[in-house]
C-alpha cells in the first residue's frame, strides 16, 4: 500500500493502526494529533485515513497561521 504523505512529511509524524475491540475495527491514530483517529474495518485504510485527516489538518493550520506540531 502506498502511503498518502511523502517519506518526508510522514517521517515527521507518528502514525499507529491498532485493532479496537470496542468499536469492531481497525483505528489510525498520530501521536502527534492525539485527539484525531480514523476507524475502518480495513488497516490499510484506516492508515490512509488518519494520513489524510492529518494532511487537513495541517494544511488548515497552515492557512491560518497556527503553529504546526
Amino acid at each position: 500500500m502506498k502511503a498518502f504523505f511523502d517519506f518526508k512529511i510522514e517521517a515527521r509524524y507518528s502514525f499507529s493502526v491498532k485493532w479496537s475491540a470496542e468499536d469492531g475495527e481497525f483505528v489510525g491514530l498520530c501521536a502527534e494529533f492525539p485527539s484525531l483517529s480514523w476507524l475502518d474495518p480495513d488497516s490499510d485504510k484506516a492508515r490512509s485515513g488518519i494520513e489524510r485527516l492529518v494532511f487537513n489538518v495541517l494544511q488548515d493550520m497552515s492557512s491560518t497561521g497556527e503553529a504546526i506540531p
